[in-house]
This record gives C-alpha cells, sequence and structure tokens, in this order.
C-alpha cells in the first residue's frame, strides 16, 4: 500500500512537479454527496486524497474544519461510512490514494486488525494520525507494518532537529510538514523560513515532503512547490464548499478550484491498482527508540502523551523543568513562601454537629474553601505559575468549567503580572457569572466557547487551539490532573499539599489516619490532592463522587469511572463518556466543574486496581450534601463539594461511632448561590427545602409561586 503512494510521487517527479494532496472532511457537507467530492477532486487534478475522518473534539483543527467535522457527525457518519465512501468511489472509478486522517479515539475504538484489514480491502493506502505522536504509536506502527499500510509523520516547525532525524526514519511513504504553528486554515502568506524548514527536514531522509497549513491559492502552490515533493490543501477545498448552494454548483466549483490551484493542464491522472501493488519494505519500529520521557508517562494502561506535532518539544521541556525543580529544595522554598497568600496551611476540623445528626462515624472536613480564591485550585495555579517563570513564558492561559480555577490563575497572574486568557464555556459562562466577573476585575480575558456543548471540554479544546499557535510564548496552566503528560503528575504533585496537611492534621488531632478519605471528582484534581499521599496507607479506603446528574440511567450525567469505557482525549488515555464510535458525549450535571468527559489517567489506574472506589451522586443528592453541610455546619460548599458531602454523610451513617471520615471541601459555594436558588423549584420540593423570599427577581432567581 506505501508503495501506491511513492509510485505517485515519483510520476510527479518524473513530470517535473509537486504531487497535489487535497483534504476533505467526509460526510461534508452531506452523506449523499462525499463519492462524488471524491472523484470531483480526482478530476480537478489532485493525485492524493486525505479523507478527514470526523472527531468530536479536534484539537488540532481550525474554525473551518471543525464546523466541517461538526455537521459530518450531525449527518451520523462514522468509520464505517468512510469505508464505504471510498468503497463506491473506486467502483465509480476513484484510481488514485486515499489517506485517512483523524484523532486516535476513532481509530482505536474501531479495532485496529479491524481497521487495517477494511483498509486493504477498499484501497485505502495509509493513516494520519493527528494525536499520535511516534511515542504512543507502536501498536498503530506494527499494525501498519503488518497490513503495509503507511502511517505517515508529522514535523512541525516546532520539532527539534534530533527529533526531526527520529520522525524520517518511520516515514514509509512521505512526510506532512506543517508550513506553521497553529490550527488547520488558510492563511494570506506562506511561511517565509518554509525553505529554511524543509531543508532541516531533507538533511534526514530521501522519502518525499509534502506541506500543509496554509496554502489556498496557485501562487502559494507554485512557491510551496519550489520547496517540497508534495502541497496539501484543505480548509481552502472545505470553503469552496461552503460558497456554494447547491450540489451542482459546489462539485463545479470543487474540480475549478483544483484545477487552477494546482495549475495542470492536460496531464494524465496517475492511477494505482492497490489490489496489484508490489508492497514497499518498511522500517522494523522496534529498532526506533522514541522513549524519551524522564519518568513513566503512564499510571498501568492510562495516561500517556497523545498530543499534536507541534506540542511535544514543549511537553519534552516542561517535563525537564519541572522534573529539575521537583528536586530543587529552593523551589519548594519559593513555592511555600506564598503559603501565606494562598492561605495555607488550609484547617482541618471536625465537624461536630454534622456527626452528631448523621449518628455515626466522625466526620472530618479539610477546608480547602478557606484558601484565597475560594478552593483549592490556588495549590495548582501558583505552581504552575512558578513554572512558567522557568520556562521564560509570559502569557499564561486556562481552562475553567466552575470558574474556580479560571479565578485562581488570573489570581496568580496578577500577582505575577502575566498576561492572562481563560477559556470557558458559553454555558458556563451564563450559570457561573459572578466568577467570570472576578476574572475580569482580576484582568484576564475570559473567552466564551461557543462550539460543541458550550462546557468544559469545549474549553480545553479550545485552549489547546491556543497552546498550538502560541506554543513558544504561552503555557498552558492546565487546571486539573488531566492531559498528556507531564501534566496529570505536576497537577497532582502541587495539590498533594492536601493529603499531606491532612495526614500530620489528623495524627496530631484525631491519633490515628482516617478510615475513609473522600472528595468530588469532574477531572480530579482535589480528589488525587488528598488520595496521593494515602495511596500506600492500605487501612485508608478512598471513595471519589461522581456527578450523576439526573441519574446515570438516564444518560444525563458526568459520571465518567462509573459508566464510562477506556479512550483518548485531550492527550491521555482514560476513562471517558463515549459512543461505541469513539465520539465524545455531552456531559450533564448541576455542577459547572464536574461537567467533563473524562477523568485524570490516575483515578482510572486507581479504580482498575481496586485502590479506590468511585460511585456517582445525583444532582437531587448534591443538594441535600449542600443543604446538610450548610445547615448543620454553618459552610456554604460548591456543588462539586456537595456532591461528596453527600456520599459522605450517607457512609457516616452506616459506621460505627469510632470511625473517622476526612471529606475534602474543595470550594466554597459563593458562586453557585444563584444555581442553586434556580434550581430549587424542581428540587426543593423533593427533599423538602423552601426558599421562596420577597426581592428573590432583583437576584435573576425564578421562584415558583
Amino acid at each position: 500500500m506505501s508503495q501506491a503512494l511513492l509510485t505517485v510521487f515519483n510520476a510527479a517527479k518524473k513530470q517535473n512537479r509537486a504531487v497535489f494532496i487535497s483534504f476533505i472532511t467526509a460526510g461534508y457537507p452531506t452523506k449523499d454527496e462525499t463519492v462524488d467530492n471524491l472523484l470531483a477532486l480526482q478530476n480537478g487534478g489532485s493525485d492524493i486524497i486525505e479523507l478527514g475522518i470526523p472527531f468530536s473534539d479536534p484539537t488540532a483543527d481550525g474554525p473551518i474544519i471543525q464546523q466541517a467535522s461538526y455537521i459530518s457527525l450531525q449527518n451520523k457518519v462514522n468509520l464505517e461510512d468512510c469505508f464505504e465512501f471510498v468503497r463506491a468511489a473506486r467502483e465509480k472509478g476513484l484510481v488514485i490514494p486515499v489517506i485517512f486522517m483523524g484523532y486516535a479515539n476513532p481509530f482505536e475504538q474501531y479495532g485496529l486488525d479491524k481497521l487495517m484489514q477494511k483498509c486493504v480491502d477498499i484501497g485505502v493506502q495509509g493513516f494520519i494520525n493527528i494525536d499520535l505522536p511516534p511515542e504512543e504509536s507502536y501498536e498503530f506502527r506494527l499494525k501498519c507494518d503488518k497490513y503495509k499500510l503507511s502511517l505517515i509523520p508529522l514535523i512541525a516547525p516546532t520539532t527539534s532537529e534530533k527529533r526531526i532525524e527520529r520522525l524520517a526514519k518511520t516515514a514509509t511513504s512521505y512526510i506532512y510538514v506543517m508550513s506553521a504553528l497553529g490550527v488547520t486554515g488558510y492563511r494570506e502568506k506562506v511561511n517565509s523560513e518554509l525553505p529554511h524548514l524543509v531543508a532541516r527536514v531533507r538533511k534526514h531522509t530521501s522519502v518525499p515532503i509534502a506541506v500543509g497549513f496554509g496554502v489556498s491559492t496557485a501562487e502559494h502552490f507554485k512557491i510551496v512547490e519550489k520547496e517540497a515533493d508534495g502541497v496539501i490543501i484543505g480548509s481552502k477545498i472545505i470553503k469552496v464548499l461552503n460558497n456554494a448552494s447547491t450540489k451542482e454548483q459546489r462539485l463545479a466549483d470543487l474540480e475549478k478550484y483544483c484545477r487552477e490551484v494546482c495549475h495542470r493542464e492536460g496531464e494524465e491522472i496517475i492511477p494505482i491498482d492497490y489490489k496489484k501493488e508490489t508492497p514497499a519494505e518498511v522500517p522494523n519500529v522496534k529498532q526506533i527508540d522514541f522513549s524519551h520521557h524522564m519518568v513513566n508517562s503512564k499510571f498501568g494502561d492510562f495516561g500517556g502523551q497523545y498530543a499534536a506535532e507541534s506540542l511535544i518539544d514543549c511537553l519534552d521541556e516542561l517535563e525537564k523543568v519541572y522534573l529539575t525543580a521537583k528536586e530543587d529544595p529552593l523551589f519548594w522554598e519559593e513555592f511555600r513562601s506564598y503559603y501565606d497568600y494562598m492561605g495555607r496551611e488550609s484547617k482541618l476540623h471536625l465537624a461536630d454537629r454534622l456527626t452528631k445528626e448523621m449518628g455515626g462515624a466522625k466526620i472530618w472536613l479539610k477546608r480547602e474553601d478557606l484558601n484565597h480564591t475560594g478552593s483549592h485550585k490556588i495549590n495548582n495555579a501558583i505552581g504552575q505559575i512558578l513554572l512558567a517563570k522557568r520556562l521564560g513564558k509570559k502569557r499564561i492561559i486556562a481552562e475553567t468549567g466552575a470558574g474556580q480555577h479560571g479565578v485562581a490563575t488570573a489570581t496568580a497572574c496578577a500577582k505575577f503580572g502575566l498576561e492572562c486568557v481563560v477559556y470557558m464555556g458559553e454555558v458556563d459562562v451564563k450559570r457561573q457569572a459572578l466568577n467570570v466577573f472576578r476574572m475580569k476585575m482580576l484582568g484576564a480575558k475570559v473567552v466564551a466557547v461557543t462550539s460543541g456543548s458550550k462546557t468544559l471540554k469545549d474549553a480545553v479544546n479550545e485552549a489547546m487551539r491556543d497552546w498550538v499557535t502560541n506554543v513558544t510564548t504561552t503555557h498552558y496552566l492546565v487546571g486539573s490532573v488531566f492531559g498528556p503528560h507531564p501534566f496529570p503528575s505536576i497537577v497532582r504533585d502541587f495539590q498533594s499539599v492536601i493529603g499531606e496537611e491532612s495526614k500530620k492534621q489528623m495524627m496530631e488531632q484525631a491519633g490515628k489516619l482516617p478510615d475513609y478519605i473522600i472528595a468530588c471528582v469532574g477531572g480530579g484534581s482535589n480528589a488525587m490532592g488528598l488520595f496521593y499521599p494515602y495511596i500506600n496507607e492500605k487501612n485508608v479506603k478512598m471513595l471519589g463522587v461522581e456527578a450523576g446528574g439526573s441519574g446515570i440511567e438516564t444518560g444525563l450525567h458526568s459520571a465518567t469511572i462509573s459508566a464510562g469505557t477506556p479512550g483518548i482525549l485531550h492527550g491521555a488515555k482514560s476513562y471517558l463518556i463515549q459512543d461505541k464510535d469513539g465520539q465524545i458525549q455531552d456531559t450533564y450535571s448541576i455542577s459547572a466543574g464536574l461537567d467533563y468527559p473524562g477523568v485524570g489517567p490516575e483515578h482510572a489506574f486507581l479504580k482498575d486496581s481496586g485502590r479506590a472506589e468511585y460511585i456517582a451522586a445525583t444532582d437531587e443528592q448534591a443538594l441535600i450534601g449542600f443543604r446538610r453541610l450548610t445547615q448543620y455546619e454553618g459552610i456554604i460548599p460548591a456543588l462539586e463539594s456537595s456532591h461528596a458531602a453527600y456520599a459522605c454523610t450517607e457512609l457516616a451513617k452506616t459506621l460505627p461511632k469510632d470511625k473517622d471520615i476526612l471529606l475534602c471541601v474543595s470550594g466554597r459555594g459563593d458562586k453557585d448561590v444563584i444555581s442553586i436558588a434556580a434550581n430549587l423549584p424542581k428540587f426543593g420540593p423533593k427533599i423538602g427545602w423552601d426558599l421562596r423570599f420577597d426581592g428573590a427577581e432583583t437576584l435573576g432567581i425564578q421562584i415558583p409561586n
């Protein structure tokens, strides 16, 4: 199969021209048009087609291809459809190679052997796997070698010389060189550094080089053609389809554009017979070593570094700086010097009235809600800002759901004089308006994300797109224990202060460690911060509480570990809420901070290893937990913490009085008061809580008659 691609490049070289590689999203603008679009690309002069496999969360794609993927998924397109598109096009005369271009999770969920065999059967020549760098592609490359398919490596302007040399060794047909940083999309000019970039790659390989990102005009094509063996165009092709109102016009415009941009006149299409091609020899992947991480990037089968090529060297730099800082006493001395500012150490106290009302085990509260900014998030924000200083990065970006991480990041940036941009889903912007205002007061720019479900996962997507574009100047201050290595370890280590302090405090105040420790879990940073120091304390049971929403059986929830399956999202393998095709599903929770379809990979490992247990609390149960902590202890907790408070109090009822439960109150509930009041008309009658009062309308609260 790789030989078919090389055949095209060799023939084009004899014609003294570059290979034209066109990209189109499968199933866009409709399922019915895809086959004809593939044929139009061929008729217009395309030598190779990259068929985009739609994915719900395309973190490296610009808005044009994002929108095309979204529409394709609305059209219910999956991998089986993509195979059918190619099969039908082959029957109608498609004779040029086809590459599947997409993200790792749909491929992985389909099953690799089944995927590869289907490709062989219908004539797909290989893959571009956007978030599957060589570090994570060992098994995928083995399968490609077995079935004689091509896995095309990506090289970015940020890719180091050493890495280019290693990446070049993995190429079996051609190398995809990104002409510029950023997400996909056409640009006004071709990067002036392109000759230098291509020359860096050519030093290490004789395999053909194709250049993409930003090519959209015939003039661009000619500029790139002088440097590269192939020219890749994608976003502009989608744009051409967007500009026509009928199928007939789209097909005519598509073919016309392709002919004009590649300036081919009368040259014969180079056919390949994929069923008769002699397979190309491929390198032995066992001889290509990419295991360069200084510490293990995995937690059992979970974690890893499933990131776009543009980020890999940046992540390596972050790992080196962090591990150096971790072993440097001066770094931790500097970190601890901000404890007074942060409000550390946070208090631990016995919730005596709550304990009495539950009638069982003693309940202890670790009061992260008393920290500066009102949650545990400040621990990680200050820590990563100190790392950013060592990295020399002066622009900070972050994602946020409930707003607490955004507020903490904005606070730390104000303290250290750094530029701050916070991405937040449009839905969360509305339900957490108070925190949005706090971030803006602190000088941060808050960007409302309108794509997807407009919640936390989409904020992460947009933050990652920003980071890919501005990686040389920007540090992405990830807010939870998710993301590509080394973020899960970094965030965990900064949050471990919660567990370390609580162990010391429990010994001082209770004379023993707790029998149970409990925390809420969305991404899972406060829970991991509490759990990690206790992992080797085998007598301490660990309980994580997820957002059960309207109930797991309804499908309206965010209980990722309780109801999810393993998959790849936002740089790591973990449990996800996804469908059978590997598309990430919308989640729901009354709590914006728990409304995330994934979970930190170390939590996935703790679950599978049996070291920690994870359960779900519904919206209604969270409000019961909220009410108990509020009315029995005079502590108004965040809705996130309220899920754990419910599980904690229910567990306490079942245990004898000589047992101790430690509950992490991860944040205070000021931010949630309006949201709770708005939900009480629905839940109040069920839990016997009526808070109607005069003047509520001035707060924007809907009170039942």
